[in-house]
């Protein structure tokens, strides 16, 4: 428990299935090398019954050898047990052995890697609805654990399964990257110690993943972690993207299509753009995948402000895979000092503005509690304008809707030192605030708000324009 960082939700979940007085069927699913295995091993260590982790294509009969195998190792059995013929056997020999060790207080039996165990005419799941709805539902203090990275897997079978499975899971856990907060607590835990814009550009290139984050080395500059992980030929996220998404997902290559096609799109595309961009024929197939691919926590969808969800926008949000895209894939540069040249270049600055404005959006709460409304019922959105005449469109970074009757038009901006508005952008950001009242018909009160990393300089064109500012700073805060 010591050695968890964060994970605070999380793991009032877990508690509150230890403390129960019913038997637990708990779903963990996310993207590869965000932690799942290491939350359940460090939260569950005292209460670990059996653990049992699958095999990546492997055969029926060698699942089913590695599991005897495990339940002898595991439940230190003086004869080593026969490779089951089944799952149903296999399960039946658990319940066998098991029986006989449970306490009066919760334990648990974690199932790891649960979709690679599902081989194809296995039979495995329906062993496992047979398992749980026949003997360990029935047990009040059981939890069972059930994980995995194949996201779509997860999804279809265990989230949200129509058969013996349906309305069994109790509790989900959907684990996502850390937060700003919680990647500096873990960079603090390995000794890495680094101001918030150092920890921010780390952020930006590896998206919170702790996997990525511990191979950063105590005195390393964030420039020199991202050249030696993402430059050098033997840097772990040089070629992670091509693993990624096979890991996770069946016929992977349409996801990575849409993950392509957003990432060239700075302001988010509709499902018919999607489509179109994509070469997609069934508007049932892009569902699926965007569901997959938001579940993971690749994507957001956010419904434009007095728009309905059939109008959803989608936006690549996977700082790692953005990165990969822009600087790594087509990048013949190695070495140290790569990334340095690479950040004095212009699509530096396009990718750091797009970076950051995702890093805000995954920390609203944060920008509400700096505004002061965190009490405040919102809903927040991007607005975005485009002209049917040839008048220049604009976009609204994030808009925050509030139910004070007040919103927020949120412009975010990167930058290495204070910005500085001018007459030209103030300009800019008035007429955005005109064209969104001219173009909506609300009555509502409302602010423009400045967010950058420095803050920006108090002069008579911000004070003639900007009623809120927020900095870097305050996203690093805790929720």
């Amino acid at each position: 428990m010591e050695n968890l960082i964060g994970r605070e939700s999380e793991i009032q979940i877990l508690t509150d299935a230890l403390q129960s007085n019913q038997a637990e069927l708990i779903a963990v699913y996310g993207r590869r090398r965000v932690g799942k295995t290491y939350l359940i091993r460090q939260f569950y260590a005292s209460q670990m019954l059996f653990e049992f982790t699958g095999m990546k294509e492997s055969s029926l009969n060698a699942q089913l050898e590695n599991f005897a195998l495990t339940i002898s190792t595991y439940l230190k059995l003086e004869t080593e047990i026969a490779t089951p013929n089944s799952w149903l056997q296999a399960f039946h020999t658990l319940i066998r052995l098991l029986e006989k060790r449970l306490s009066t207080e919760k334990q648990v039996i974690f199932l790891d890697e649960f979709p690679w165990i599902g081989t194809p005419r296995s039979n495995f799941l329906a062993a496992f609805d047979h398992f749980w709805n026949t003997w360990a539902s029935k047990q009040n203090n059981l939890v069972i654990v059930v994980c995995g990275s194949a996201a779509s897997w997860m999804i279809q079978n265990i989230v949200s399964n129509k058969g013996g499975l349906h309305n069994r899971i109790t509790r989900r856990i959907r684990l996502l990257p850390f937060s700003l907060y919680e990647t500096k607590m873990f960079l603090q835990h390995q000794k890495v110690l680094l101001d918030n814009y150092q920890l921010l550009q780390l952020y930006m290139t590896t998206g919170g993943i702790p996997h990525y984050l511990k191979e950063v080395k105590v005195g390393e500059s964030a420039t020199q972690a991202i050249d030696r992980l993402c430059f050098t030929n033997d840097g772990i996220l040089r070629d992670e993207f091509k693993n990624l998404y096979v890991a996770l997902f069946d016929k992977a290559d349409k996801h990575i299509g849409i993950v392509k096609a957003l990432a060239n799109k700075r302001s988010g595309m509709n499902r018919n753009e999607i489509m179109e961009a994509c070469k997609l024929n069934s508007g049932g197939s892009l569902t699926k995948l965007l569901e997959e691919l938001l579940e993971s926590g690749f994507i957001l969808g956010y419904v434009p402000f007095n728009k309905t969800t059939k109008d959803t926008i989608y936006k690549l949000s996977d700082e790692y895979s953005i990165f990969y895209l822009k600087f790594i894939e087509n990048s013949k540069a190695a070495g140290a000092g790569t990334w340095q040249s690479k950040a004095a270049g212009a699509s530096y600055l396009s990718w750091s503005g797009l970076a950051f404005e995702n890093i805000c959006l995954k920390h609203i709460p944060l920008i509400k509690k700096k505004l002061g409304i965190s009490g405040i019922y919102t809903e927040q959105s991007i607005w975005r304008f485009s002209p049917k005449d040839k008048s220049s469109g604009t976009q609204i970074d994030l808009l925050i809707d509030r139910q004070d009757n007040c919103i927020n038009l949120c412009e975010i901006k990167f930058s290495i030192h204070p910005f500085t508005i001018d007459k030209k952008y103030s300009e800019t950001l008035i007429a955005k605030k005109m064209i969104f009242l001219e173009q909506n018909a609300s009555k509502k009160s409302v602010f423009i708000t400045l967010i950058s990393t420095f803050g920006t300089k108090i002069n008579e064109h911000y004070t003639n324009t900007v009623q809120n500012q927020i900095t870097m700073d305050a996203l690093f805060e805790k929720e």
